[in-house]
């Protein structure tokens, strides 16, 4: 299945062949639902924290005797029905991480780049590189596209330094190294930009 090259001032250069079993994969929601529940589980600090009333600071004298003044019976200050005291049944710390399988992962990640690439994107970009960082250059690029005001996530082969440093300063654009992509960041997305060098390690990745 050939597709369209641009060169970044949005030009056809060229066509490229995209495997038809990673970009023709039908997925049903239910599993693209669990591996991005999955993602944003491994995403989580799990650093939430709070203190028992074994860990807060105070007497533990009781407050006044058990019997004769017809109040409730209690104990010492630190127990969590009093301000300052306590908390019972809080977070502590925790991983939220948890096993999915690496087959269905893939396969997900299949189905979101099929999804793409029906709604029209997807765009494939011949590689190019910047002589130095400069914000200014990577906006011109995005405005070739149309996409200076659209969450944009752009994929590279590798880390090039001159184009992460250009596109890092704008707020809705993503950059990943094509190791990293995920099915999360592609549906978070309104375009996905491509390098085509990266393309190619995504699909011998995948076909794998």
């Amino acid at each position: 299945m050939e597709f369209n090259v641009v060169n970044n001032k949005n030009e056809i250069v060229g066509k490229v062949n995209l495997k038809e079993d990673i970009f023709q994969t039908q997925v049903n929601q239910g599993t693209v639902w669990e591996v991005i529940k999955w993602h944003l589980a491994t995403k989580r600090a799990g650093t939430a924290k709070v203190k028992t009333r074994a860990e807060v600071a105070g007497s533990n004298r009781k407050i006044y005797p058990q019997k004769g003044t017809g109040r409730a019976r209690h104990g010492d200050i630190k127990a969590n029905i009093f301000v300052g005291g306590g908390v019972a049944h809080g977070p502590h710390p925790r991983d939220y991480y948890y096993a999915l399988p690496k087959k269905v992962r893939k396969k997900v990640l299949k189905g979101v780049l099929t999804y793409k690439l029906n709604n029209n994107e997807l765009i494939v970009v011949e590689d190019f590189n910047f002589d130095q960082p400069k914000t200014k250059n990577a906006v011109e690029v995005l405005k070739n596209f149309g996409l200076e005001n659209s969450k944009v996530l752009l994929v590279l082969p590798e880390k090039l330094e001159n184009v992460i440093k250009s596109f890092r300063n704008i707020p809705k654009v993503k950059i990943l190294v094509s190791e990293g992509l995920n099915s999360y960041d592609i549906l978070n997305s309104e375009k996905v930009i491509i390098f085509k060098s990266a393309l190619e390690k995504i699909q011998e990745r995948l076909a794998q």
